[in-house]
């Protein structure tokens, strides 16, 4: 059975640098799907909004908490995807003093669209946004999805039963003796706007 790629996309990125001695100027960096996935192995997993109760209390704290365990099973990178712009996932980031997993901004909405992700949520005045979902990629391909049931436009619900960190630990741990070695020279976090501490007081 062939597995699928993961889709080709530009992640648009603020990522702090330094110029004139200030630690606090941005810019802006393309990401691509190739940067983050090829020769690696990456738990992705992709919520409906920064900000909101489950993905706020449950689903990214969740992966942050586990976060060395992924690492002890030969994860190169966990990442979070939501179809929000990176001035509000980098700021959800530093809410939540997230640390070790990368936040990527699908704000066009072309990673989810491509991956079949993409859902209506006009009826919570969202618009579109992405199902709840998680997945392992080996250098590029995935491996395993766990998708939440019932997917469609304008769920009355928001399900989180399989999408969690802990049934992808789970996962991870029964493959883990199949996973290709990690990538020595991974996408570092040091990349992440919200990484240095003293001040990310950007605004739009």
């Amino acid at each position: 059975m062939n597995q699928q790629q993961v889709p080709s996309v530009t992640f648009k990125i603020r990522v702090r640098g330094t110029s004139n001695g200030d630690s606090n100027q941005f810019y802006w960096e393309d990401v691509t799907s190739q940067k983050i996935f090829e020769k690696k192995n990456v738990v992705l997993f992709a919520l409906p909004g920064a900000f909101t109760p489950t993905c706020d209390t449950n689903h990214l704290p969740g992966y942050e908490k586990r976060y060395h365990d992924f690492k002890k099973l030969g994860i190169d990178t966990v990442a979070c995807l939501s179809v929000n712009d990176t001035f509000v996932m980098n700021q959800w980031g530093k809410s939540l003093g997230v640390e070790n997993i990368v936040l990527l901004p699908d704000g066009n909405g072309e990673f989810t669209r491509q991956m079949g992700m993409l859902v209506s949520k006009s009826n919570l005045g969202f618009g579109m946004r992405s199902w709840r979902y998680s997945m392992l990629v080996t250098n590029g391909f995935i491996n395993k999805m766990f998708i939440e049931p019932g997917i469609n436009d304008n769920h009355e619900e928001d399900p989180f039963l399989i999408s969690d960190a802990e049934t992808m630990v789970g996962y991870v741990s029964s493959m883990s003796s199949f996973l290709p070695p990690p990538d020595p020279r991974p996408w570092k976090k040091e990349e992440s706007p919200w990484n240095k501490k003293e001040k990310n007081n950007e605004t739009t």
